[in-house]
C-alpha cells in the first residue's frame, strides 16, 4: 500500500519507518529539514514543505495513495488546518492524530476514516502494566469495546477457568486461551511456544504462562483490573 505521512516528529517518524520496513511505499512530509533528512533514506520520498500552505500541500500526490496520515500532534492549529485542506482537496482516506479530547472532538467533525490517539493508548498500556503487573495488548473495537490479550498474573495460577467468573462478575467474555508448551528446536535448545486451546473445559486449571484473550467494555476491564 501507499501512504503519505504529514508530520515526522517522534510518532510520524516511527510510523513511517515501520510501514516502510513492512514493504509499503511511504512518502513523508514535514516543515523541518532536519526531520526530513533523518528519514529520507528509510522511505520512498520525503518532502520539506509547510503542509498548512495549500499550494505547498498540493505538491504531494494526495489522490494517488491509499491513505494520508496527519501525524501532527503538538501544533493543534496546524493539524486542524491540514485536515481541512485535505478534505477540501477531496482526499478519500484520511487518518489523523489527536493528542487530547478537544483535539479529538474537533477532528470528529471532519468524519475521518480514523482518529489516532497514540498518547492515550500508550498511557493506558503503561497503567495496565504498572497496575496489573503483566504485559497487555489491547485492540479497540470502538469507543467502548476492546479485545484484550494478557499473560495471566501469578494470582490466577491454579484456579479453574470457571472460578474466574469473568462473564458473570465483570461482563467480560473469555474468547481464547493460549497455552505455553516447552519444545526443543533442531539444536536441542528448549523453547516456549504458545498454542491456542480450542476446547477449554470449565474445570481446566489456569497454568503458568497461559495467555487469556477477552472481549468487553473498557470500563469493565478497569473494574476487573481494580479487583485483582
Amino acid at each position: 500500500m501507499k501512504y503519505i505521512i504529514i508530520g515526522l516528529g517522534n510518532y510520524g517518524r516511527v510510523l513511517a519507518e515501520e510501514l516502510s520496513a513492512l514493504g509499503h511505499e511511504v512518502i513523508g512530509a514535514d516543515n523541518s529539514e532536519s526531520r526530513v533528512d533523518s528519514i529520507k533514506d528509510k522511505v520512498a520520498t520525503a518532502f520539506v514543505i509547510d503542509a498548512t500552505d495549500e499550494q505547498a500541500l498540493s505538491v504531494l500526490p494526495l489522490n494517488s495513495v491509499d491513505v494520508v496520515i496527519v501525524a501532527i500532534g503538538e501544533n493543534f492549529g496546524a493539524s486542524i488546518r491540514v485536515v481541512a485542506l485535505l478534505k477540501q482537496m477531496k482526499v478519500e482516506h484520511i487518518y489523523a492524530r489527536a493528542i487530547d479530547l478537544v483535539h479529538r472532538s474537533v477532528l470528529e467533525a471532519f468524519s475521518l476514516d480514523r482518529i489516532l490517539t497514540p498518547e492515550e493508548d500508550a498511557a493506558r498500556s503503561l497503567v495496565r502494566l504498572l497496575d496489573f503487573g503483566t504485559s497487555i495488548e489491547a485492540f479497540r473495537i470502538d469507543s467502548e469495546y476492546y479485545v484484550v490479550k494478557f499473560a495471566v498474573p501469578e494470582k490466577f495460577i491454579g484456579y479453574f477457568v470457571n472460578e474466574l467468573n469473568l462473564d458473570g462478575e465483570f461482563h467480560l467474555k473469555l474468547i481464547g486461551l493460549k497455552r505455553a508448551h516447552k519444545i526443543e528446536n533442531c539444536l536441542g535448545i528448549s523453547l516456549t511456544e504458545h498454542k491456542v486451546v480450542n476446547e477449554l473445559p470449565e474445570n481446566d486449571k489456569i497454568q503458568e504462562g497461559d495467555v487469556l484473550v477477552c472481549y468487553g467494555k473498557y470500563k469493565d476491564f478497569q473494574k476487573f483490573w481494580k479487583a485483582l
